[in-house]
């Protein structure tokens, strides 16, 4: 990893209009780049739509495109130009009209989108099942090595679950990217934002969205750069704005931040594989939420 700065660009988005959202996109990279020579720009979950769609899953298909796709040639085009690397989160058309999977490209310098990762945890208000929702999940942990460095791809709900960060820590990630959409409490993104950094000594990115989607839900931002021993290096408020924060390749050598006692453990290496035996063990909790929506099924 080489030392450059990163940013989140906070901002809302108008409910369903892709187009739009996809221009307002490019102002903000924009403005990230000129303001704060970000080299890596993070872009909330579901970007161009909104969370929520409050459309069928069909109408959602005919609203986006595949990865890659020509609708997303603005983000690719302001990519190129500046020479950045931008995550772009949005829903993805499947390859059936109304499967859509909530997706996370990584664009790189060139305007090429060299990955898609697929959200592997759906929250259960978005699971497509009998009961509703519209999102097909993924099935595979995305890390790609860029000349930044080596980048983690996950997608809010995601960061409740260690196992998926834990397998992008193990697959060489420095930098774990999380946009989002997440409206649970501000200490709930905090600590899973601070854990999943801790945990596996990563740089963590959580780019939050601000603002209504097409469900009423309004979300409060709060977007962090959480660092590999759990410092919030930054933190934006519950307003449109640029956060940007310069990553130190080396930042594992104190135990805490403002101190020089020196670091002597490594959470990946002193791992006890022997412990984790049933690991892949469906389960579920002993305790009852208010209500269970089934698990997905994938149908493709």
């Amino acid at each position: 990893m080489i030392r450059f700065t990163a940013a989140c660009a906070q901002f809302a988005v108008r409910p369903m209009a892709v187009a739009e959202n996809l221009e307002k996109s490019v102002h903000w990279i924009e403005r990230a780049v000129r303001e704060n020579e970000a080299r890596l720009v993070v872009l909330p979950e579901t970007v161009t739509t909104g969370f929520t769609p409050g459309v069928a899953p069909e109408e959602l298909w005919d609203s986006v495109d595949a990865l890659p796709g020509s609708k997303w040639e603005p983000i690719l085009k302001v990519a190129r130009g500046l020479k950045v690397h931008v995550v772009l989160p949005t829903y993805e058309r499947g390859p059936e009209r109304g499967i859509v999977f909530n997706s996370a490209a990584l664009v790189d310098p060139s305007g090429q989108i060299t990955a898609v990762y697929r959200k592997t945890h759906l929250f259960p208000t978005e699971r497509r099942t009998s009961e509703g929702g519209w999102s097909t999940p993924g099935s595979s942990p995305v890390v790609v090595q860029t000349e930044l460095g080596c980048l983690g791809l996950t997608i809010c709900y995601d960061g409740d679950f260690p196992e998926l960060y834990r397998a992008e820590a193990i697959m060489g990630a420095e930098v774990i990217c999380r946009p989002s959409a997440l409206l649970r409490s501000y200490e709930i993104w905090e600590m899973t934002n601070k854990a999943r950094a801790y945990d596996n000594h990563v740089y963590l990115l959580a780019c939050n969205a601000i603002g209504p989607d097409g469900g009423g839900h309004y979300y409060y931002g709060h977007s962090m750069i959480v660092s590999p021993i759990a410092q919030v290096l930054g933190l934006a408020r519950g307003t449109e704005e640029i956060l940007a924060v310069e990553l130190d390749p080396d930042p594992i050598k104190r135990i805490t931040y403002g101190t020089n006692t020196p670091m002597i453990f490594d959470h990946l290496q002193d791992r006890n594989l022997a412990a984790y035996a049933n690991i892949l063990t469906p389960a579920m909790s002993r305790f009852e939420p208010a209500r269970r929506i089934p698990s997905f099924r994938p149908e493709v």
